[in-house]
């Protein structure tokens, strides 16, 4: 019954955010389990671009460390934000997530190069934040009980709060970086004047991944509601 019971849940899990949290998840158990290292995964140009390790490109976005209090803030954090973009903002575009996610992933790898990061996936996460909280910016958000602020300053909040636990910030303005030049070419962009939209989803991604009909009785989880949480809770101004 509980399985039957849980199965069903992860089956409601929109595909994307489904298959990206069940990776990072399996690659911890696999770490753990010491079925593989980390050094097979992180990030080392030399050994993909030399060696052809080309695996790298993507296990370094799937592992954010040893199971703890850092692993699982960081997992709550992409099931959750990840999820209320699928189901809000990319609604019946799920071609146009999996591209933000080519387009994410391939600008962090770029800059990658050229800072010393060897594991990119908690950069990631604070680019989906970024991205949700400029697309619902009168939502209230309470961090811990001990903050109350508007969505777009969650990031920030965020690296503050990195900082306060001594790790590196570079991995927050990476994601907020990223995440604000996919915001800016996708929502700001395209409504300037003389402006339009660059970033068009390639048809292949909208053959294999888009579905012709859409599903009228589906009820998604609502974006503007992050929920279930202390940190991240949030409501509708006035509401």
């Amino acid at each position: 019954m509980a399985y039957q019971t849980f199965r069903q849940e992860y089956l409601q899990v929109p595909p994307v955010t489904r298959a990206y949290t069940t990776a990072c998840v399996l690659t911890t158990a696999a770490v753990q389990l010491e079925l593989i290292t980390p050094f097979q995964l992180y990030f080392n140009p030399e050994l993909i671009f030399k060696h052809f390790q080309i695996w790298r490109l993507i296990t370094n976005y799937l592992f954010f460390g040893p199971v703890g209090f850092n692993f699982l803030f960081n997992m709550i954090f992409l099931y959750r934000y990840c999820r209320m973009l699928e189901e809000g903002s990319f609604r019946g575009r799920t071609a146009d997530f999996v591209f933000m996610f080519l387009f994410g992933g391939f600008l962090m790898t770029l800059f990658g190069l050229f800072v010393n990061l060897v594991f990119l996936g908690q950069a990631f996460t604070i680019m989906l934040v970024y991205v949700w909280s400029r697309r619902n910016p009168y939502v209230r958000m309470n961090f811990f009980g001990l903050l109350i602020f508007q969505a777009p300053f969650l990031p920030w909040v965020l690296m503050g709060f990195s900082l306060l636990l001594g790790n590196s910030i570079i991995v927050d303005l990476l994601g907020i970086a990223v995440g604000h030049i996919y915001f800016f070419l996708e929502d700001v962009f395209p409504n300037q004047p003389g402006g339009g939209r660059l970033l068009r989803t390639p048809s292949v991604l909208k053959a294999i991944f888009d579905t012709p009909e859409d599903d009228p009785n589906y009820n998604p989880l609502p974006e503007e509601r992050p929920g279930g949480f202390a940190w991240g809770e949030g409501q509708r101004l006035g509401g």
